[in-house]
């Protein structure tokens, strides 16, 4: 993958395949775009994927955050992509939900990873936010070594992709940090603009969450969206993409949410 850089961007994972429909993944708070990779060698063989990646000191509005997403999508669209999935876990479920409700006619098909829509259900999560900022800066790092087993379920995590998870974490400054958070604590989309989704949504919620309700908050969106389907990862925890038995793509294959275009496997 591309360097970091000082822009909103698109990492491409694997060499770029015209033919295939855009998979775009939007990450959660440590915004890397590199927390994708126990996935991608399956989900390559029938997408072109994208990862969203933020830069470690920016801190946008939600606002400026999707219309630049926006942008980059609209840039796929114009070089020729038909079909896009859009994929967003945990805080990049948020992002997906707002771009979804703000550029329709840009994806195809919507799927939401414990998404951190259910983070003001959580009153210890909304405290402990807060706390970050008055943390000392020596501490700060402590404080995401802290929060590891909370946010995954290590024992089902492979030894390099438990590395990249911290790495990924303490990648982000502290400041950037609270200014994500603040972002998630003001994220706020109601039951009638879901009503308004009309993409086919698959909503991922993993049953042994510790940071997150995202069993419930699942049920709720698939009331609620007209076109959603839940599934639930009854072992799985909050960052359950990294997880080695988790397999995207056999859970969208299994539910019947592929297009005939990506069903084909590249050669």
């Amino acid at each position: 993958m591309p360097n970091a850089s000082n822009k909103v961007r698109f990492l491409t994972p694997k060499p770029p395949i015209a033919d295939r429909p855009l998979f775009i993944f939007l990450p959660g708070m440590d915004g890397s775009g590199l927390l994708l990779r126990p996935q991608i060698s399956k989900l390559a063989n029938h997408f072109d994927i994208r990862c969203l990646s933020l830069p470690a000191d920016d801190m946008p509005s939600w606002e400026v955050l999707v219309s630049e997403t926006i942008a980059l999508i609209e840039a796929q669209k114009q070089a020729g992509k038909q079909q896009v999935y859009l994929c967003g876990e945990s805080f990049g479920g948020c992002l997906a939900m707002k771009i979804v409700l703000e550029a329709p006619q840009l994806c195809d098909r919507l799927i939401l990873v414990n998404p951190a829509s259910s983070f003001r259900q959580q009153p210890w999560v909304q405290w402990g936010s807060h706390l970050t900022q008055w943390l000392p800066a020596n501490l700060y790092p402590l404080s995401v070594i802290g929060l590891l087993p909370i946010l995954a379920s290590l024992g089902k995590i492979g030894r390099d992709d438990r590395r990249a998870l911290l790495e990924a974490m303490q990648a982000v400054p502290q400041h950037t940090s609270v200014w994500r958070l603040a972002l998630v604590r003001s994220f706020d989309v109601d039951e009638n603009q879901l009503r308004g989704i009309q993409q086919q949504t698959l909503v991922i919620a993993s049953g042994a969450d510790r940071l997150l309700p995202s069993l419930a908050e699942a049920k709720l969106l698939v009331k609620v969206i007209p076109n959603a389907e839940m599934v639930m990862l009854a072992k799985s925890g909050h960052a359950c993409l990294l997880e080695t038995d988790v397999d995207i793509y056999a859970i969208m294959q299994a539910r019947n949410f592929l297009t005939d275009q990506s069903l084909v496997s590249s050669q």
